[in-house]
């Protein structure tokens, strides 16, 4: 499909512009999304990832359309040993331009600070949130100057993620979401095909890893849903899908 003769300026403004947008970048495959962006919206360009159950997929087709593309992974301090191990082994093999972002103070700080955050109900939770990921992640969109910025959001992860559209103008910045319509079973055939791993703890029943002390398998939650945050929550706040 011919890229979209599109200024991504008017439609900071204009809903019906992203609206036309998202119209035709539903069309297309997820690929070519990530080409149009790279084409149409402006930069910097960069691509966030948790390195998480199934982050390979995102991190592959972006990064092979961008080899120099920053990749940013928000170090909370508190990631199971597997992601990192992970996280070095595709930094080897995908070569990535990884970014490493972390807070401001190390994990015994903000203890002693504020106790174990994530223990203290919904509240809790929200301003560990934002200590630990929330900042960081801005620090690195303003320290990168990213003005694109790619997410391997999927709708099908979770009931947060059900309206989740290619593009979005959110904060000044554009948001892409090149594989957000795409099944569990896309997923598994692009990582085949690809010869690329899911994490090492999807094989012990984690179907979405991020911090140690807040996620559970499947099998301990009992549900999708509840296997972050202790079913408090789902997201962590860093892609504005709450509410």
């Amino acid at each position: 499909m011919r890229a979209l003769a599109w200024d991504p300026t008017l439609a900071m403004n204009e809903t019906t512009l992203l609206d036309d947008a998202n119209a035709q970048l539903e069309r297309m495959p997820a690929a070519e999304r990530v080409r149009w962006a790279l084409d149409q919206l402006p930069g910097g360009h960069a691509l966030s990832s948790s390195f998480g159950a199934q982050a390979a997929v995102s991190l592959h087709m972006v990064t092979r359309a961008a080899p120099a593309l920053p990749v940013i992974l928000l170090d909370t301090g508190y990631l199971f040993p597997e992601t990192y191990r992970f996280v070095d082994e595709l930094v080897s093999r995908l070569d990535l331009n990884l970014k490493v972002y972390q807070p401001t103070v190390s994990s015994a700080w903000l203890e002693a600070r504020h106790g174990r955050l994530w223990e203290q109900g919904l509240d809790g939770l929200e301003r560990y949130n934002a200590l630990r990921k929330g900042e960081p992640m801005q620090r690195a969109l303003r320290d990168l100057d990213v003005g694109s910025w790619f997410a391997g959001l999927r709708r099908q992860q979770s009931r947060s993620r059900t309206r989740i559209r290619p593009l979005e103008f959110r904060d000044g910045r554009w948001k892409v979401h090149p594989i957000f319509d795409w099944t569990d079973r896309q997923v598994f055939d692009y990582l085949r095909q690809h010869d690329l791993p899911y994490h090492p703890l999807w094989h012990e029943g984690y179907v979405s890893i991020g911090d140690w002390h807040t996620t559970r398998s499947l099998a301990e939650a009992g549900d999708v849903e509840a296997t972050r945050f202790f079913g408090l929550k789902r997201e962590c706040g860093l892609h504005g899908l709450e509410g």
